[in-house]
């Protein structure tokens, strides 16, 4: 049987300090080195965008149903006003026959239970797609959730369960979850069954604070920690803050990654840069972070 592989997650707490840049990247030099497919999630499902980068082809496609709606039965429903008075989200429509708002109802059920001539029932609806693609480090999996769509935590542990049967199936040593910002459900999912979290910040007030919720989160749940702070030079005095507060922390700061316009023009191009640049100072700095990744991870 086939040794489960390693989990790495790349949180940021705060969005755009570069993560999904540097996921990428490290996809691809992780590959290089390695010699091997890794498989890589992207957890961001509310706002999806590593396939910005890795381009990948789409395998399978399949939906994601998690929501519930309610529904009325006209030929059944008697106009009572009973789910009326029972519904707290104002989701039913007073008429002949009554009928139901699926943008307010919050598929509680509460309504199912009080009709008396069992007129409603609860059905299904479709909240986004979730996708198995294949790309040039390995197998991906990402999603799409449909605008508004709710439950997107449940679609990361969803994302998550098919990465460990992907990884399984193509004996990978790794699984690189791109996470999503933020501390709330969807990041918590990103963190479940993980070996390492990466946290990446910058140098500024606001990512600094972010950090430190989202160390909190991971601490919370017994996830050892790394730090890389990128765009280090724009403001040495934060990134000095930051450093002082992760020895504080026991926090191994793994790399400081300079601001490199070859970056930003990868990202306008589409393009991981430890591919298209591999000598330019930032894809050396990510490589010397895969080193210390790799050392943490015991791979």
């Amino acid at each position: 049987m086939a040794n489960q592989s390693k989990q790495l997650v790349v949180l940021s707490g705060k969005g755009g300090t570069g993560k999904t840049s540097i996921s990428a990247a490290l996809a691809y030099e992780i590959k290089e080195q390695m010699q091997q497919p890794l498989v890589l999630i992207d957890a961001d499902v509310d706002a999806a965008n590593l396939a910005l980068l890795l381009h990948p082809e789409i395998q399978n496609q399949s939906v994601f149903c998690d929501a519930e709606v309610a529904q009325i039965d006209a030929q059944a429903c008697t106009a009572c006003g009973i789910c009326l008075q029972t519904c707290r989200y104002d989701a039913i429509i007073e008429g002949q026959p009554y009928s139901v708002d699926g943008i307010a109802c919050e598929g509680c059920g509460a309504c199912v239970f009080t009709c008396p001539e069992q007129a409603i029932s609860l059905h299904e609806e479709s909240s986004g797609f979730w996708f198995k693609s294949e790309s040039l480090v390995g197998p991906m999996l990402h999603a799409e959730l449909d605008p508004g769509g709710e439950n997107s935590g449940k679609l990361v542990a969803l994302l998550k369960q098919q990465g460990v049967q992907a990884a399984r199936e193509i004996n990978a040593v790794l699984m690189l979850v791109d996470g999503p910002p933020g501390t709330g459900c969807p990041a918590i999912a990103a963190c479940s069954g993980t070996d390492l979290a990466l946290l990446v910040t910058e140098p500024g007030l606001a990512a600094f604070h972010d950090l430190k919720r989202i160390t909190a989160t991971a601490r919370h749940f017994n996830m050892p920690c790394v730090l890389c702070i990128n765009k280090a030079d724009i403001n040495l005095k934060i990134k000095e803050e930051i450093v002082t507060w992760a020895e504080q922390e026991s926090i191994p700061v793994l790399a400081e990654i300079n601001f490199d316009e070859k970056m930003i023009e990868c990202v306008m191009q589409g393009q991981i840069i430890t591919q298209a640049y591999p000598q330019s100072k930032a894809a050396q700095q990510i490589k010397t972070l895969w080193t210390g990744l790799g050392k943490s991870l015991s791979i």
